[in-house]
């Protein structure tokens, strides 16, 4: 019999419970032996719940207890959680986690505790949810050299800009439909500005390149600029517009960036729409891979976690390896990042466009439209578009999109 504690009783902590007692046959003879749920750490007590018996609100027993093999972490956060991961892993209890952010502050440190006491960090929900991705990496994909990972990793980005493109309704809006069916958080910052999207590719970018990749370090830019107007470009294109973490290996480095760009409708994550995930992996040998799917919510993340429990027993006394060193992956600047840009100015603004940004501008234009006009530019960095761009000052409108190859 092995015995799990879950730390969190929330959304994903009481969801990894359900599975487990749900599918309890189904997870016991692909575990190969029998799991039971002995507590569940929370500061709250939930009266007239089926596993208050279970309830503890002291890690110290947790801790103490030896018979206790396996600790699910989903607390959220780095408080916390953090210090009761270290804890377990210290005391040689494999620890399976959905916390993208402990993940991605800690990942290195935490592994290289598990590998010291004979024992697992896992973390495949921390990413995709429910997608597999993180075991892909690690075992399916192990004789491939990673050239790039493309991500739509944010299902509240997706779903809000798959309104705007198909309902033509406003950003303001389609947040607040999000946020009452429960999509958006209230304060929903860390979606809309792309820093959970940052934090995951962040995690998959080291699973790369075997070296750890600060999320601190990451260019980032979310969805706020982004208006029904430019959908209307999009669609005038044949493109559409996905909030991307991108992750690829160059000459130079690896770039690791968040940012909303057009795609077109070859691209494979052209149609992943409303709430649903989607990773593109490139390898220099199989070529293209897509993992799809809903990447969040309470059970298809609670599923992920249990698989993790799972590993780890069938994987029990045994350290499963991962390839992420703690020391500093080469990251380029942003400034060096070549692109294709696409922009929109007041009409009358052709010369001080064509003045700034030479030959080579593809001019686009909606159907009646006497207002303002659209432009692509060639290829160029990130710092000759800005140095650009900024000087258009006034003439400029809403905001300016990166084109994905």
């Amino acid at each position: 019999m092995i015995k799990i504690a879950v730390l969190g009783y929330g959304t994903v902590g009481s969801g990894v419970v359900e599975v487990i007692e749900r599918n309890r046959e189904t997870v016991n003879k692909k575990a190969g032996e029998d799991l039971e749920v002995k507590y569940i750490l929370d500061l709250r007590d939930f009266p007239g719940d089926p596993y208050e018996d279970r309830l503890v609100h002291d890690f110290g027993r947790i801790l103490e207890d030896d018979e206790v093999s396996i600790v699910c972490e989903t607390m959220g956060g780095v408080g916390a959680a953090y210090e009761f991961t270290r804890q377990a892993l210290c005391a040689g209890k494999s620890v399976c986690t959905s916390n993208k952010e402990l993940v991605a502050t800690h990942g290195p440190e935490l592994l290289e505790l598990a590998r010291e006491h004979d024992c697992n960090y896992l973390f495949e929900a921390s990413v995709g949810g429910g997608i597999p991705i993180i075991r892909p990496l690690n075992y399916c994909l192990t004789a491939e050299r990673i050239e790039s990972i493309t991500g739509i990793l944010n299902g509240t980005t997706n779903y809000i800009l798959s309104k705007m493109e198909y309902e033509g309704a406003d950003y303001e809006n389609v947040l607040k439909a999000a946020q009452e069916k429960g999509y958006a958080e209230r304060n929903p910052e860390a979606d809309v500005e792309g820093y959970d999207a940052c934090r995951k590719i962040a995690i998959l970018s080291s699973l790369m390149t075997g070296k750890n990749v600060d999320y601190r370090k990451i260019y980032t830019e979310g969805i706020t600029g982004v208006e029904p107007r430019d959908f209307e470009y999009a669609r005038q294109m044949g493109m559409s517009i996905k909030l991307l973490a991108v992750s690829r290996e160059t000459k130079d480095g690896t770039l690791a960036m968040v940012s909303p760009f057009l795609i077109d409708a070859e691209h494979p994550l052209h149609m992943v729409n409303g709430v649903f995930n989607a990773v593109l992996v490139h390898g220099n040998m199989l070529g293209d891979s897509m993992y799809y799917g809903r990447g969040a919510g309470k059970l298809p993340t609670a599923s992920a976690v249990v698989s993790d429990v799972i590993d780890c027993v069938r994987h029990m006394g045994k350290v499963i390896m991962c390839f992420w060193d703690a020391c500093d992956a080469d990251l380029i600047s942003i400034d060096r990042v070549e692109h294709r840009f696409f922009f929109r100015v007041k009409e009358g603004s052709e010369n001080t466009v064509k003045a700034l940004f030479g030959d080579g501008l593809e001019e686009i234009r909606l159907p009646g439209d006497v207002r303002e006009c659209g432009y692509i530019t060639p290829v160029m960095t990130e710092k000759e578009f800005a140095d650009c761009y900024g000087r258009l000052g006034d003439s400029a409108v809403g905001c300016r999109l990166r084109l994905e190859a």
